[in-house]
């Protein structure tokens, strides 16, 4: 009589030696990153009191994103992944270096600033693209989720550190402390994951053919489109985050309500994210990914009924705990990808996702100023409600693992010791590569989750 398999942990991910190391790197970097952001802006509006001003030092954590994501993120497809994420620690280390000698010039320290933002999409590109390498399957989806949920305190804490790390030692020093954790990361990946060859099958093209490349893989294929989309939708839900300022001013509440604000988008994420990817099978998270995301971006109409402080807080919680659909949509995205083309998908996506927020938060900043900051968060939730319902009907249509012929699919691949790998999605392009959505080692095998579909 077989035993049935192990379900794999959030222990057993963080017990891979390389893991660690990458997470503790991501930790100094996002932290780094925030701190860096919040000690220029406050600098530079120290010293000019231009909220104009303020605000283009602010830009600089998210414009130059887009043209490294765009055309620096492919570097990880062509050379070592490791070294590449350790050659942008240390540029970015020396750059926050020189903005440390006295009596710079304000321009030139935004300037230095836009630089180390242009060296982040590549170390992101190569971080993403090289975890696969490091975990599959069910454990690839845990360590994606640990990374989501930690990205996403670490932004708020980064933030929040410094604030008070400038009011406590100042901006120079705390810009000193950005630079310490760059090269702590530098260390850290150096030392603590192991050498890669740079992935096989790598295209020799010019920088415009890869991006192009790049571009028809991710659109010309209806799965990575679909699931492309999906992670998009996160402009139009996060939509409370950009406006959370003037949101809080229409209550009757000051900067301490809008932080509560930001920070309950995020709080419903990081307590359910763990839970969802350890305790929910893998066939069962793509499943429910569709309606998922129509739910995050719907249960924000309800905030046309202009709620009060405590149940605006609650209904941003909870559009962001359907969020976590994300870890399936990102899971999916990466097992359809070939890997000497994965590190310029996901700075295309990255790229794209910053573009989209970008425009939403303008956008919904313009309305503001015309109608209650509450109608437009509710507007952004009907927007994207609408445009999820679409995708999750199309991706029910293509995914062997949803929809009235899943289980008979699912019977015929249930031999299969991957699960549902190479099996072909109906629809795609017949150019793109048939890597089908991989499940490798999954929480839940087929088989279990059959005889759940059955029970149920």
């Amino acid at each position: 009589m077989s035993s049935s398999p192990r379900r794999e942990t959030f222990r057993d991910v963080f017990a891979v030696r390389e893991f660690r190391a990458l997470w503790v790197s991501q930790v100094l970097s996002v932290g780094g990153d925030r701190l860096a952001l919040v000690a220029l802006t406050l600098l530079v509006y120290d010293r000019t009191h231009s909220a104009l001003l303020a605000a283009v030092a602010y830009a600089a954590g998210y414009v130059p994103y887009i043209v490294g994501g765009l055309f620096l993120s492919g570097l990880a497809d062509r050379l070592p992944r490791r070294e590449v994420m350790v050659g942008c620690d240390v540029i970015r280390a020396a750059i926050v270096g020189v903005m440390l000698v006295p009596h710079m010039p304000l321009d030139v320290l935004v300037a230095m600033l836009y630089a180390v933002t242009l060296v982040q999409p590549p170390f992101d590109a190569a971080r993403s693209a090289i975890l696969p390498d490091m975990l599959d399957g069910q454990r690839y989806a845990l360590a994606a989720a640990a990374m989501q949920t930690t990205y996403r305190v670490a932004l708020v804490v980064g933030a929040a550190v410094g604030g008070v790390m400038v009011a406590v030692i100042g901006a120079r020093s705390a810009l000193g402390a950005d630079a310490a954790t760059f090269v702590a990361s530098a260390l850290i990946v150096g030392l603590g994951t192991r050498a890669r060859p740079v992935p096989a099958g790598r295209p020799r093209q010019g920088q415009l053919a890869r991006l192009g490349a790049g571009a028809r893989l991710v659109f010309g294929d209806r799965a990575l489109r679909t699931l492309l989309l999906l992670g998009w939708l996160v402009a139009l839900y996060e939509v409370p985050e950009g406006i959370a300022a003037p949101y809080a001013a229409r209550l009757g509440g000051g900067p301490v309500a809008a932080g509560l604000l930001i920070a309950s988008t995020q709080v419903g994420a990081v307590l359910v994210t763990p839970v969802f990817t350890s305790k929910i099978g893998p066939l069962t998270r793509l499943r429910w990914m569709g309606p998922m995301a129509v739910t995050a971006c719907s249960v924000l109409v309800l905030t046309a009924a202009r709620p009060g402080l405590g149940v605006s807080m609650a209904i941003f919680a909870l559009s962001g705990t359907f969020a976590i659909y994300q870890v399936a949509a990102n899971t999916a995205f990466v097992a359809r990808l070939p890997n000497e083309r994965r590190a310029q998908a996901f700075g295309l996506a990255n790229a794209g996702l910053v573009v989209g927020q970008g425009v939403a938060f303008m956008a919904a900043g313009a309305a503001a100023e015309v109608i209650p900051p509450s109608t437009v968060v509710a507007l952004g939730g009907g927007l994207g409600a609408l445009a999820a319902g679409g995708l999750a009907l199309r991706w029910r249509r293509m995914s062997p693992a949803v929809g009235r012929h899943s289980a008979r699919h699912l019977r015929d691949h249930a031999s299969h010791p991957g699960g549902i790998a190479k099996a072909p999605v109906r629809g795609a392009d017949s150019r793109a590569p048939r890597h089908g959505i991989a499940v490798k080692n999954p929480g839940l095998t087929v088989s279990q989750e059959l005889r759940a579909r059955s029970r149920s």
